[in-house]
């Protein structure tokens, strides 16, 4: 069984309104291909059948898989925005020898967002910066076996 997820609020409630407007309206949506593309004759070379078939059976998996995450999340405060990077925490890092700043997010793919990178404090980056504070360099494993070390820049 999987481990639950530590979501942020605003997280998942984006989680519900989209498994909620996927379960009604999408659905409805991808029958109406379904029906349109099966007037169009011969199910077995038509492409428009086959094709609103697959976006339907994957809008299906992301349906279980919201449903599975939503059951078993658990809530939690943001404990960025403090003095150290914690779960929910957006930090500026730079890598040792580069001065160009990265920003990243500590916690769940499922906050993902346009403007972050996504890590998880159960990375080795992740662990590695939780509880670190502004002008904090951690060092940490990367997945190559390679010592990488880098400064934290800024707390969000």
């Amino acid at each position: 069984m999987a481990e639950p997820q530590q979501l942020s609020q605003a997280a998942h409630d984006r989680l519900k309104n989209e498994h909620d407007d996927l379960t009604t309206r999408g659905r409805i949506d991808i029958a109406r291909k379904i029906e349109t593309a099966r007037e169009l004759g011969d199910l077995s070379e038509n492409g428009d059948y086959h094709a609103a078939k697959e976006e339907q059976g994957k809008m299906e998996g992301r349906i279980i898989h919201l449903a599975h995450v939503l059951e078993d999340a658990i809530i939690v405060e943001s404990e960025g925005g403090g003095d150290s990077v914690g779960t929910g925490a957006i930090v500026s890092i730079a890598f040792e020898g580069d001065d160009e700043v990265e920003k990243y997010l500590v916690g769940s793919i499922e906050e993902q967002r346009d403007d972050v990178i996504v890590v998880s404090p159960g990375s080795p980056m992740g662990a590695a910066l939780l509880g670190a504070a502004v002008g904090d360099a951690v060092e940490y494993e990367a997945p190559t076996g390679a010592m990488l070390k880098v400064k934290v820049v800024e707390i969000d």
